[in-house]
């Protein structure tokens, strides 16, 4: 039986550009491609550059494309305290946001050539989750950003149907568990622990490259 519970979702006052939930629904779907796509081409062009690093202002970027037309902080730190429904975690006051972004990004700089691709695709799904940046699209965002370091990481963009976050999407509760882990974690003073979301993008990377196969004329047993 599929574990029922309230979904995450963050609380904050904020004027709704669509107020229609149907339109809303359209706009975010096609919004979701459209930042899918943003995030494909970051990593081919970062790709020719090199060397990658992560900047707060590309963080920023992918959460516009997640949001605009619908929110009017697309692009924008979020102003004031945020609630994440469906959550224990208490996001940090807005004041702490720009310290804490560049902090993720000096990790993930920092730590490039001495951790795995998959450690730093779990820690930046979590820590962005952490964070809470944005008046919305937080989840959105940080699923597309472990998209790009990966992605980055590995040196090519990840092939594959459906993409690694909607494969995150379709273990939602998998995924929520994984965060929960992290910030028990934190609370208890270890300094970065995501190995639950490192098993997560471990077995959806599994399934997303054995459609790969799939799809190239491989058989796969069951």
């Amino acid at each position: 039986m599929t574990e029922q519970r309230e979904q995450r979702h963050s609380r904050a006052l904020e004027p709704e550009l669509i107020t229609d939930p149907v339109l809303k629904a359209e706009a975010e779907a096609a919004n979701g491609l459209r930042q899918y796509d943003f995030a494909e081409q970051t990593v081919l062009q970062a790709l020719e550059r090199k060397p990658f690093k992560l900047r707060p202002s590309l963080i920023f970027s992918l959460q516009r494309e997640a949001l605009q037309g619908i929110s009017a902080y697309a692009g924008v730190q979020r102003p004031a305290a945020v609630e994440i429904r469906g959550s224990k975690h208490e996001p940090v006051g807005a004041h702490l946001v720009q310290g804490l972004l560049e902090e993720l990004c000096d990790y993930v700089n920092d730590n490039w050539e001495k951790v795995t691709a998959v450690h730093l695709a779990a820690y930046v799904m979590w820590r962005l989750n952490w964070i809470h940046p944005f008046a919305d699209g937080n989840g959105r965002t940080s699923r597309v950003l472990s998209f790009v370091v990966l992605s980055m990481k590995l040196g090519f963009v990840l092939p594959g149907s459906p993409t690694l976050p909607e494969l995150v999407i379709q273990h939602r509760v998998d995924y929520e568990d994984a965060l929960d882990a992290a910030d028990a974690a934190w609370k208890e003073g270890k300094v970065v622990d995501v190995t639950a979301m490192e098993r997560l993008i471990e077995s959806l990377l599994a399934k997303q490259l054995a459609r790969v196969y799939e799809m190239a004329g491989g058989k796969l047993s069951g």
